[in-house]
This record gives C-alpha cells, sequence and structure tokens, in this order.
C-alpha cells in the first residue's frame, strides 16, 4: 500500500509524469509552526542540477492544501502538493514493448495488467521521494515540537561512491564525468547518524526500530542494502569485540557495535545505519531486453533525463525516514 505509520500516519501519491505528486500526513499534533518556506532547504537538497543529477528541472514548490491555517497546524490531516511542469512522456512510450532492466516496467505490467502509467516510471519513480522529503520536514517539526524528542539530531552523509570510501572524496567528482561520458552510472553508500533518541524507542520483534526504519529505507527507489552498527561486518567478528559495555547510568556505552539499539529498542546512544543505494537503472548505453510485441531480444537505448548517480540525492530522503519513524515511536 501507500501508507506508513500509526500514530503519524502518511500516505503518498501521484505518478512522475502526472499533474501533481503529494503526501497526506494525519496525526500531526495541532499548533506547530508551518510554512512553505520550512520545506525549502531539504527540498533543495534533494533537488537536481549538480554534475551527474537528472537534467529534469522543476519549481518544486510545495503547496500547503489543507492542516495549516494562520500558519500553524490545526491537527487536521496536512496535505502537500507538487505540481509535475517539466515532463518528456514521449521519451517512455517504447517501455511497454522493451521493459527496462533493472525497472519495474515488467512488474508493474504484470501486476496491474498494463494498467501502469510507464511515463518517467509512473508511481515506481524516484520522483515520487519528494513527497517523503516533505513528510520529513513535518516529522522533524513533530519531533522538535515534542519535549521527549526536541535534543533529535539527525544527519546523513554519502560515505562512498562508486566504491570509493570517503578518503578518497577527491576522486568522487572526476569519476561522475567520467561516468557522463561513458553514459553509465554507479552507486553509492550513504551513512544517518540520529543523537540524542531517548532510550526506549521501538517494540521488540516484528516493530523493532530497526525493522520501522528498514521498512520505509526500502520503499527508497534504488536502495538495495542497510545494516545497522557494526552491521555485516559483525558476522566476522568475536562476541568480545561486538559487544557494547555498558559505561555509566544512562546507558552510554563504550563502544556502538549495535548502532543505538538493543532488543529493538533505542538504547541512548546514537542510532546509526548505513544504506546501499545501486547504480541508476536507466542508462543511455546501447542494452538488451526482451521485446514483447516481436518476441525477440533486441538491442535498444534508453531515452529521457536521468541521473548518473542516485545517490547524491538520498542523504535527505533518507534523513526524512529516519524523521517520520521516529516520529511515529515518539
Amino acid at each position: 500500500m501507500n501508507s506508513y505509520g500509526r500514530k503519524f500516519r502518511i500516505s503518498i501519491f501521484g505518478e512522475s509524469h502526472g499533474e501533481a505528486i503529494g503526501v497526506v500526513a494525519d496525526g500531526v499534533p495541532a499548533g506547530i509552526s508551518l510554512c512553505q518556506a520550512d520545506f525549502m532547504k531539504d527540498l533543495e537538497r534533494r533537488r537536481s542540477g549538480a554534475a551527474g543529477t537528472t537534467p529534469r528541472r522543476e519549481s518544486d514548490l510545495p503547496e500547503i492544501v489543507s492542516g495549516v491555517c494562520d500558519a500553524h497546524t490545526t491537527g487536521a490531516p496536512l496535505a502537500i502538493l507538487f505540481r509535475n511542469e517539466n515532463t518528456r512522456s514521449s521519451d517512455y512510450s517504447m517501455f511497454r514493448e522493451i521493459p527496462r532492466p533493472g525497472h519495474a516496467d515488467f512488474v508493474a505490467a504484470v501486476k496491474f495488467g498494463g494498467y501502469n502509467d510507464i511515463r518517467g516510471g509512473g508511481h515506481f519513480s524516484g520522483r515520487i521521494t519528494l513527497a517523503l522529503v516533505a513528510a520529513g520536514v513535518i516529522a522533524k517539526k513533530i519531533l522538535a515540537h515534542n519535549e521527549k524528542s526536541s535534543g533529535i539530531q539527525i544527519k546523513a552523509e554519502i560515505t562512498a561512491l562508486g566504491g570509493l570510501a570517503r578518503e578518497r572524496q577527491a576522486e568522487w567528482q572526476p569519476l561522475i564525468e567520467e561516468i557522463l561520458k561513458e553514459g553509465d552510472s554507479v552507486g553509492g553508500i550513504v551513512e544517518c547518524c540520529c543523537t540524542n533518541v531517548p532510550v526506549g524507542l521501538g517494540e521488540p520483534f516484528f516493530d523493532s526500530l530497526e525493522s520501522q526504519i528498514s521498512h520505509l529505507l526500502f520503499s527508497i527507489p534504488g536502495v538495495r542494502g542497510v545494516e545497522f552498527g557494526d552491521g555485516f561486518a559483525a558476522a566476522g567478528m568475536r562476541g568480545s569485540e561486538h559487544n557494547d559495555p555498558i559505561a555509566d547510568a544512562e546507558g552510554k556505552t563504550a563502544r556502538n557495535g549495535a548502532g543505538g539499539i538493543n532488543g529493538g529498542i533505542s538504547n541512548g546512544n546514537p542510532v546509526i545505519f548505513r544504506v546501499a543505494v545501486k547504480p541508476t537503472s536507466s542508462i543511455s548505453r546501447t542494452q538488451k531486453s526482451f521485446n514483447f510485441k516481436n518476441n525477440h531480444i533486441e538491442e535498444f537505448k534508453i531515452k529521457g533525463r536521468h541521473d548518473a548517480c542516485i545517490a547524491l540525492r538520498v542523504p535527505v530522503i533518507v534523513e526524512a525516514v529516519a524523521a517520520i519513524v521516529l516520529a511515529d515511536s515518539i
């Protein structure tokens, strides 16, 4: 479905080349100051324009349709709308016959009987993450408004790009330029750190804090893996290495291999997780796929405007996801 959350519940809607996309947020407390300007910083971080991002430029101006009066939330459902203005739908007409490798074209056609909107990827497009970022802005406002969570700080950044770690960051831009010339794409790793998270958020087993964060992270198109704390490296460690000795009466630990979560519940240490983002599937190099019209495998090229590295725009989306989950948990 297209909804998430219990106490803070969001529902997203729209398609990449449809008239508009947006989000409805329910459970927003009344009395929180909110206006269009509050959204702009995070929306700007997600915008395209930098080298390696799509040439498609949208104004991405949020229209607050409901839930706000006199620049404060009313307690009613809060709806945010974004108009799509810069679309080229003809670039996608062939993908019903020749589904793109790595995309949802084939599975969406089977699941929805061919009625899915193929333009720009439709509802499967990364453009829909604009609605997640908007929801994240609202969630951050809720966290700041609540005394229990007002100190929470959420920061995500790229730690690796195209296989090059942060220590080789000077090589990232030359790599992007090389990839653009080749008509190819690269992925990356994004790390998020949530500090001042109070003890006690999350539930055992199915609603563990890791489960909830991971649930929403995998809704970001292109995410292929998630790890908390030591993550996969823990499989090669000994218990004496991986365990986090408790160092004080507040539960702070001498290290943070658990990523701030024990038994599915926040332990008062920074909640740290990393996200693996795949290379963009839409590349301009010649590829092969099955043509369902003539029943042959054939070569083709993808037209349109696409990111050479979607990881460049993912950090603010990851922050939004963390804020949404924490706001719902609070």
